[in-house]
């Protein structure tokens, strides 16, 4: 009873707080939604919607169905969930946050997987975009483009360790049943059930597209509300001193570790904010192994602002969003350790004339300059798709009238 007592009065307390900080900041306030409502517009949007679309595409036509029976063999021993995980797996790889977490949440309202399966998979399935590790953090914020494959394979390999850790998660529940008894001719089942799953959606084409265009829209809609939300709240903690004195307190926990205190300061804002975290991160001065290990945690922690992205799609389902909370706290430790531990054996660009990775590439190495195109063609795509979702209800509603 003491306990709900004080919980909502700290919610209470905190909600009156950042309104009073929005009246007492109100300039400050409005250029991080500007800032938040940007991000999403130029670069969040047109990067995930096709991916979104597509995935529920996939899923509708049974494509999943097929991948998931090919791969049962793999991830059934490996990780406990079914192999349609590998589906999300792959996808989550591709596209980022949150897609891991809204693919999940589609496959169990499915019936593809438990629900112990789905949080399970939820915790190490969600990624950082590959070309923003790559292009704006290694390139554009630490102009070393060697780094980007450390950045990557850190993150990847922080994830797959999750996930060999979360498959002990309610290990004695019930689970979906394994297809340990196909044997011979995998694929031909694979075909068949893939062939069934679509005759048995009755839904037409168009519609299906247009269902997967309105489910992909509602998303993103509630994901730019996140981004506009932290990004305010964020840059309000931050005219209050709270962050001050959180980055103290992180400042005194790595001098204690034998690291720079600098990078505290830098570290907090990226616990909300991975993009912002970063380019601090890169420009604290503190020595480059330090940094990297860094940047590596908070692209694994992924940032409170993702955090409730993902908690919010998960809730939707109706699953529990504790397993991916604690997958991201182990995915950035797995991810600084492997990334410090990459550094030395990879051999990174510096001054002195090391050696260099081979892994740049002219897309990546013209990032900088092709930043300005990307966001003027990632704008015309938002405003283009925007449109044709409000044509799109505004039909929906008037068949619905005339009905």
């Amino acid at each position: 009873m003491y306990r709900s007592i004080i919980k909502t009065m700290v919610l209470a307390g905190s909600a009156l707080l950042i309104a009073i900080s929005l009246v007492y900041f109100p300039e400050p306030a409005v250029d991080a939604a500007i800032s938040g409502l940007k991000l999403w517009w130029n670069i969040v949007f047109p990067s995930l919607l096709p991916f979104f679309i597509i995935s529920e595409l996939l899923i509708g036509f049974g494509t999943v169905t097929f991948i998931g029976v090919l791969l049962e063999p793999i991830m059934r021993p490996i990780f406990k969930v079914p192999g349609v995980g590998a589906f999300v797996f792959a996808m989550g790889m591709c596209s980022g946050f949150p897609a891991g977490a809204k693919i999940t949440a589609r496959l169990y309202e499915e019936k593809k997987i438990s629900k112990t399966e789905a949080e399970r998979l939820a915790s190490f399935t969600n990624f950082s975009n590959p070309l923003f590790m790559f292009g704006a953090v290694a390139v554009g914020f630490f102009h070393r483009s060697s780094l980007g494959l450390i950045f990557a394979l850190s993150h990847y390999i922080g994830n797959v360790c999750v996930g060999l850790i979360m498959r002990f998660y309610k290990r004695h529940e019930h689970a979906s049943m394994p297809d340990n008894r196909i044997q011979a001719g995998r694929i031909a089942v694979a075909f068949r059930r893939m062939h069934r799953e679509r005759v048995n959606n009755k839904r037409p084409i168009g519609q299906m597209l247009g269902d997967a265009v309105q489910s992909s829209m509602s998303t993103l809609l509630m994901v730019g509300g996140f981004i506009i939300l932290f990004s305010v709240f964020n840059k309000l903690l931050d005219e209050i001193g709270g962050m001050t004195l959180i980055a103290a307190a992180f400042s005194h926990g790595l001098h204690w570790m034998g690291m720079s205190p600098e990078l505290g300061e830098a570290i907090v804002p990226g616990l909300f904010e991975i993009t912002v975290g970063a380019q601090r991160i890169s420009e604290t001065g503190a020595p480059l192994p330090e940094a990297v290990a860094a940047t590596a945690f908070i692209l694994g922690f992924g940032g409170f602002s993702i955090q409730a992205q993902v908690a919010s799609i998960l809730s939707q389902a109706k699953l529990s969003a504790k397993p991916f909370f604690a997958g991201r706290l182990l995915h950035g430790v797995f991810s600084a350790l492997s990334a410090g531990v990459l550094y030395r054996w990879l051999a990174v660009s510096e001054a002195s004339g090391a050696r260099t990775l081979a892994v740049t590439g002219p897309v990546l190495s013209e990032w900088p300059a092709a930043a300005p195109e990307m966001v003027r063609i990632g704008s015309l795509m938002t405003l283009i798709a925007l449109v044709g979702y409000i044509l799109f209800k505004a039909r929906r509603y008037l068949k619905e009238v005339e009905r």
